[in-house]
């Protein structure tokens, strides 16, 4: 294992989360990369990327379809999808996802299931 932090990317489309979340990995040892879309995160590259963070309901491109995309070309890199709307959280799509969060989620469980993922 390298000395290197872990890149942690999180797209949302509200800056209040991207903010949160944001100081929330890097206070638990995290390099945070904030995105309020798929469209600039996937203009921004996935090379440097450990772990994915999206929350579902954004306009443009949603997180399943920007999971379906990440999954194509780096089908290794983790993959976290999040959503306050509970009528996508009862969907299919996102109960057979690995990672799923409801907001508000547990911070705590977030990092556990980062740390988990990363280190299997």
């Amino acid at each position: 294992m390298n000395k290197t932090r872990h890149v942690v990317a999180i797209v949302d489309d509200d800056p209040r989360l991207l903010e949160s979340m944001g100081d929330l990995l890097e206070s638990a040892g995290y390099v945070a990369r904030g995105f309020s879309s798929a469209g600039s995160l996937l203009v921004n590259g996935l090379s440097e990327l450990d772990l994915l963070i999206t929350d579902i309901g954004m306009p443009g491109i949603d997180g399943f379809e920007l999971r379906d995309l990440v999954r194509k070309s780096r089908p290794e890199l983790p993959v976290f999808l999040i959503t306050g709307r509970h009528e996508i959280a009862d969907q299919g799509r996102a109960q057979g996802a690995g990672g799923f969060f409801r907001k508000p989620f547990d911070a705590q469980a977030l990092l556990a299931a980062i740390a988990n993922a990363l280190h299997k």
